[in-house]
């Protein structure tokens, strides 16, 4: 089985040792975005909605990367900083997917990366 390295300069570079998404077989494992600029590697906005809509830009862009959209995604994992920031976050996240939703688990943490709100990964389905 053939294993690929996504990278893509639309989506922030990792900030460790990891990269942004693995094509392994016919699925695609995409590592947790945070609300960065791909471009500055600084956080975007101060609200959950602003952080969230960041997140799911750099989704998509791995997505892309991989030739995929959202309409492909079978199973994201959310961290929220705050669980209180759960409706506004999923207002937001839900416009991403449209009507196709993935399955989901959604879980507060004690802390994320730089102190941002939010981190969402995804797995997709690539196969015909």
């Amino acid at each position: 089985m053939t294993i690929k390295t996504i990278a893509t300069d639309k989506a922030p570079g990792a900030i460790g040792p990891y990269v942004q998404g693995k094509i392994v077989g016919d699925f695609l494992f995409a590592s947790g975005q945070i609300p960065l600029n791909p471009e500055t590697g600084e956080i975007v906005g101060t609200t959950i909605t602003e952080q969230t809509a960041q997140v799911m830009k750099n989704v998509g862009a791995i997505l892309a990367a991989a030739d995929a959209t959202f309409d492909q995604v079978v199973k994201t994992t959310c961290f929220l900083s705050d669980m209180a920031n759960f409706v506004p976050f999923n207002d937001e996240y839900a416009k991403a997917f449209g009507a196709a939703f993935p399955a989901r688990s959604a879980v507060e943490v004690a802390r994320l990366p730089k102190d941002v709100f939010v981190e969402v990964e995804v797995i997709a389905y690539l196969g015909k």
